[in-house]
């Protein structure tokens, strides 16, 4: 079930196609919270993350992401792995494995990545607005985007969206009938952020097989 944050991460590397609008209120939200993000240069965000099969196992984890988003730099500390991109190359490090996988940096626009991870739903999907949800004492605005490329493995997003116009959480609908959800407990923003946390240090882990996949 671990593995499942492996193919997490890769879905946010699915390319996507062509920008479409469908609902203007839907629209208008989320230019809303697009304008609050492009305004931040670095991010440093908490999150839980929980996934449920279709056959109803359980899986969750609990990381945090760094980002500079003007040099497309990121970390992302998760229990069972970490990731690091120093804007040319990532890292993946699986902790249980005792392994890093070397892959070139994602830079294209048309992709998902960490680098637009609040901002992926400007393209490749049409969108329309929900009825309101609570989360706990808060009130939260629901947006569904479905992809326009039928080829991706999953057939629905959902956001929702808090009152400060920033992302609470978002709930991933794949096609095997799984769920993945990623909830933002915390975010820090505009905040330096070490520049050695996108720098990969081989000295750290001098027992991990590096594959070198570029």
């Amino acid at each position: 079930m671990k593995k499942n944050v492996v193919m997490l991460v890769l879905f946010l590397w699915s390319t996507v196609s062509a920008f479409a609008q469908t609902d203007p209120a839907a629209k208008k939200l989320l230019d809303q919270v697009s304008k609050k993000y492009d305004a931040y240069n670095t991010i440093q965000a908490n999150f839980n993350f929980a996934a449920t099969q279709a056959e109803e196992e359980t899986y969750a984890d609990k990381g945090t992401l760094y980002l500079n988003k003007p040099k497309n730099q990121y970390r992302i500390l998760l229990n069972t792995q970490e990731l690091v991109s120093d804007g040319k190359a990532t890292y993946s490090i699986l902790k249980e494995d005792k392994e890093v996988q070397i892959t070139t940096a994602e830079d294209h626009a048309s992709s998902i990545g960490p680098n637009n991870l609040f901002t992926f739903y400007k393209k490749g999907f049409k969108y329309v607005t929900a009825d309101d949800e609570r989360a706990g004492a808060a009130l939260l605005n629901v947006v569904e985007l479905t992809p326009l490329d039928s080829k991706n493995n999953y057939f629905k997003i959902k956001l929702r969206i808090n009152k400060n116009k920033h992302i609470h959480d978002v709930l991933i609908f794949d096609k095997s009938g799984a769920r993945y959800t990623y909830t933002i407990q915390t975010l820090y923003v505009n905040n330096p952020i070490a520049a050695s946390n996108f720098v990969f240090n081989k000295a750290n882990y001098p027992t991990y097989e590096i594959v070198d996949l570029r």
